[in-house]
């Protein structure tokens, strides 16, 4: 979570993630014009004009999309929806755990043991 959404406070974070010269696809957000000149590759989908999947090379595939990220905060969004009133001070402790669900989901029954090793870690 950001105190301010601006380019100088974005970077940071970006740059301690994403490796240089790293492909990074985004909407339209104005935040994002700089990872060019931060050492990105950027593409975007414009929703306001209503796209959400581009197919540049006209192979039947959408290379340019936003659509994983998109779907992790809808169905985030589905998980929080039963604990209304979240403090922002322990939403970060909600995110966490929903990350972690959501990275592990494939893991089946060995999401308890995971889960455990994490929490005794």
């Amino acid at each position: 979570m950001l105190a301010n959404v601006q380019q100088a406070t974005i970077k940071p974070i970006i740059t301690a993630a994403v490796t240089p010269g790293a492909l990074v696809h985004t909407d339209e957000y104005s935040i994002y014009a700089r990872l060019p000149a931060w050492g990105y590759g950027h593409k975007t989908v414009c929703h306001g004009r209503g796209e959400y999947a581009r197919d540049e090379d006209e192979d039947g595939f959408c290379e340019v999309h936003v659509n994983a990220i998109e779907g992790f905060w809808s169905l985030l969004r589905s998980w929080l929806r039963p604990h209304r009133g979240i403090s922002q001070d322990k939403l970060p402790l909600y995110l966490g755990f929903f990350q972690f669900v959501h990275n592990a989901r494939r893991r089946g029954k060995v999401l308890l043991g995971t889960l455990i090793a994490g929490l005794v870690a």
